[in-house]
């Protein structure tokens, strides 16, 4: 989407808003013990609560409201029964629409006390986010993204899942372009003022390969090894960019 009048930004920053309280809110009751679907109901009713549909639902039929990844799920994870484990990581994907308008965001966390590992894992994945998003503007080349994700991955020795990207958003959950998390030199597309992106990486200390479970959904990581998602919607400007989405602390 790129945007065309003031309704448009007012429009997204309320879809924004909405996926920004219900991960919010979902982030806050995460603990031991709690399930996922627990968590999936929190955060459908906040969207319910703001006028919100829920994306995976609305635009694929969706088996839950939200996207909940344990483990060595990363991405795509239904929400189900089983209490989270003290020290285990989960990734939270929220997306929604609002008015006609799309918003998406994911943030990765831990359940309980975590580990060393796991804290500068999440780190460098939200630092390889925020990084690339504030670098780029209208005229940046699109691989500008990939090349900042990949310098921040690896000089922390971590992995990109090549498989798993970001993309256009605004008129609906997935739209044009397609935001590769890794460098392409031979990819030659710009950015353009007004438009709305997300850019989302995956990082991993294992290989990066990833599998569909036979559940036909969750994404899992082919060495069992953990993967840290962290996802803003934003619009590019001839500077810093609009963020649609706030993550929460």
């Amino acid at each position: 989407m790129i945007i065309e009048s003031d309704r448009d930004i007012e429009g997204l920053k309320r879809a924004g808003a909405a996926v920004s309280r219900a991960l919010a809110a979902m982030k806050a009751a995460v603990r031991p013990g709690i399930t996922p679907l627990e968590l999936d109901e929190i955060g459908a009713r906040v969207l319910e609560e703001l006028g919100a549909r829920s994306a995976p639902k609305l635009a694929y039929n969706f088996p839950s409201f939200t996207c909940i990844s344990v483990g060595s799920a990363c991405a795509h994870g239904i929400a189900d029964d089983t209490p989270l484990a003290d020290g285990v990581m989960l990734n939270i994907d929220v997306s929604a629409e609002l008015d006609g308008y799309w918003s998406d965001m994911g943030a990765s966390m831990v359940a309980g006390a975590a580990r060393p590992d796991q804290l500068r894992l999440l780190q460098a994945t939200r630092h390889a986010q925020y990084s690339a998003m504030m670098a780029v503007r209208a005229g940046s080349p699109i691989n500008l993204i990939g090349k900042m994700v990949e310098r921040i991955a690896d000089h922390a020795d971590y992995q990109i899942a090549p498989d798993l990207n970001g993309h256009g958003v605004g008129r609906s959950i997935h739209q044009d372009p397609t935001i590769p998390n890794w460098y392409d030199p031979d990819d030659q597309r710009v950015l353009q003022k007004g438009q709305v992106i997300t850019i989302e990486p995956f990082l991993t200390p294992g290989s990066g390969e990833i599998y569909t479970d036979r559940d036909g959904w969750t994404l899992r990581t082919r060495d069992g090894a953990p993967m840290a998602q962290f996802e803003h919607s934003f619009i590019i400007t001839d500077r810093h960019p609009i963020i649609l989405t706030t993550m929460p602390d």
